[in-house]
Parts: structure tokens; sequence; C-alpha cells
């Protein structure tokens, strides 16, 4: 079977390569940090215009009906350019949750602000260190209390997808009884907060049992993501090797630095992949869909932080200034490996859905 992409979601992704590297260039991404903004709200606004966040909420919900393919090809363009977006937060976490798990009333209440971007909302899982848990808060008479921490993208937030238990609950941000609070971020493009519930009202959304497949696809689009981040590492230290002299020879020229290199863009191959096959899992609902988001999440690891590594290590010393650009794709490569879990989690996961398809 060929899980390449179809014509259509190369032009897509084509689509949102040029426009997204037209909109954010390093400088502007250093502005970004130096102004100490949350987001790049004018890109926001602007791919929300052409029908981006839309892509994968249903059409009668105000979005294009497409699939988890369309949606990862923009993924892995966002990836590329290091956006500053909370693309992953309200799009592929928050609004996959409320299609999977709401209610229509709050499908329809919801998902067309999402579609449009006239509403960003977070998704309110982790609690500290260890893996995703659902047991800090609780729903009592439909309030929540409680603390989730860390939180993508909860300053531009209004809405908040909270995991309670094995339930998801919607509770908006804006009212009493919500506090936030900036946390220290190693990646300054991607904020995080914690979140503490002392009462703020909120719904819990009928669907039983989504969680583990919401994880699984939001996992294949994090695997998308970090190929497009993985290319650019590797785009960007084949440019610098073939322009650096050394000795009088192109840095390029030297075999350590080809094997290196070579290492950076196999890896890459089988991450990518890895997340074709599960974008076609997720599109599919297939069975394959759990075995096949640990395998493309845990390739992806792998294959960014290799990368990311190498892309540093080429460039020597300069590459570790904040002049030069390698730091933007590695502070992103840490903060990944551990967004949704770390490489134990994913692990864990595939051997269990390994032995139970056995």
């Amino acid at each position: 079977m060929d899980f390449d992409l179809s014509d259509e979601q190369k032009m897509l992704g084509e689509q949102a390569r040029g426009l997204l590297a037209e909109r954010t260039p390093f400088d502007h991404l250093r502005g970004l940090i130096d102004g100490g903004a949350e987001w790049d709200e004018p890109l926001w606004r602007e791919l929300a215009s052409m029908g981006f966040l839309g892509a994968a909420i249903p059409e009668e919900f105000g979005g294009l009906g497409m699939g988890a393919l369309e949606l990862a090809v923009i993924q892995q363009e966002l990836g590329r350019v290091n956006a500053c977006l909370p693309f992953f937060s309200s799009i592929v976490l928050a609004a996959d949750a409320i299609r999977l798990a709401g209610s229509d009333a709050q499908k329809a209440q919801w998902l067309p602000k999402l579609a449009s971007g006239e509403l960003v909302a977070c998704f309110a899982s982790a609690e500290g260190a260890g893996p995703v848990m659902g047991q800090g808060v609780r729903f009592e008479n439909g309030t929540i209390l409680g603390t989730k921490h860390p939180v993508s993208d909860a300053g531009v937030a209004s809405l908040a997808v909270v995991q309670v238990g094995d339930r998801l609950a919607l509770g908006p941000l804006d009212q009493a009884g919500v506090t936030r609070t900036k946390l220290a971020s190693f990646d300054q493009l991607r904020p995080h907060y914690r979140l503490d519930f002392d009462g703020a009202t909120a719904e819990l959304m009928p669907g039983l049992g989504i969680i583990p497949m919401l994880l699984d696809r939001a996992a294949v689009q994090a695997a998308f993501e970090a190929v497009g981040a993985s290319e650019a590492c590797l785009a960007m230290g084949l440019a610098y090797v073939k322009e650096r002299q050394m000795f009088g020879r192109p840095l390029s020229s030297y075999q350590a630095i080809k094997h290196k290199l070579a290492d950076v863009a196999t890896s890459i191959e089988i991450a990518k992949s890895n997340a074709y096959f599960g974008g076609w899992a997720a599109d599919a609902s297939a069975d394959e869909l759990p075995a096949a988001a640990a395998a493309a999440r845990l390739s992806a690891i792998k294959a960014f932080e290799m990368a990311a590594r190498e892309n540093l290590q080429v460039h020597g010393g300069i590459g570790y200034t904040f002049e030069a650009n390698c730091h933007f794709y590695y502070r992103r490569e840490r903060l990944l490996a551990v967004h949704l879990g770390n490489r134990g989690v994913w692990a864990d996961r595939l051997i269990e859905a390994t032995a139970k398809a056995a």
C-alpha cells in the first residue's frame, strides 16, 4: 500500500510552505522574542482567512472537512519554520477533542469560532513532570477545582479543554476562579502556563473513552511537526558546510561531516515513513492507529534530536549563539521530546499496542 501524500495534499503543503516562509524569517522570530510576544497574531489571522485553521473541522461547523493527513502537511510546514502560533494547542488538540467528545451543542458553539480563528483554545492535561494524567483536578457541581501545568498557549487562549480523570471538560478561562501563571519555558516561542481552577464554571463533554485516540492522533501531528523541523535543520546544516571553508576546503568535503548528515537524512526518512503511515491510520480510524502513532512519535523524536544536535555541531561555536539560527530548532526539539509524554511513555504505548494486535 502506498502511504505517500496525494497530489492535492502536496499542493496544500506547498501553499502553506510558501506563505509561512515569507511570513516567518528568523529575524521576525527574534523580534517576537525580544518583544515578549505570546504569539504571532497577524499570521494567525492570515492562516484563518485562508482556511488552514479549519482544515480538519467538519464543513457543517465552518471548516473544510479535510482529514488528518491534510492537517498534518500544514503541521509539517509550521514545524519547518518554527512558527510562534497556538496551532497545536487550539486546532490539533482542543478542536479535535471537541469534535470527538463534544455534544452537538458544544460543537456548534465552539468549532466555528476555532475554525475562524475568533477563539483560541488550549488543552490542559499534564500535571507536572510525569506522563499525561487527569487526577489533579475534579469536577463538582458544574465547576472545576485543581491545577494543571504546564499548559501550552494558555496565555492567549480564552477556552480550555481540561482532562478530568478519563473525561474532558470545557471551561472559559476569562472568568473568576481561573488563575494563569506564566512559567519559564525553554522554547520562548511556545509559552507555557500553570492553570489553577478554584470553582471555575465548566461543563463535561459527553464522549467517553476518546482520550487515548485523541492523544494518538495528536502524536501523529507532532511527528509531522518534528519531521518538518528536522528537514529544516538538515537544510540549514548542509547550506553551512557547503559554504564554510576549513584548511582551504569546503567543510562538506570531509567524510566525517558527510556521514553525520547522511545519518540525519536517513533518520528523517524513517520518521517520515512512520508519520505517513500514522496519518493514514488516523484518517482510516484503523486498528493500527495506536501502534502507528507510537512508532511515528518515537522515530520523529529521534530524527529531530539528531537533526537539531548535528546542526549545532556542524556550525561549531557560532551555532550556540543567539545570533545564529540553530537554537530555534534545538529549543523546539527539547520541548517536543517531552510534549504529550516522553519516549518512555510512547515506548510503553508501542509495546502494549503491538502485544494487543498479536
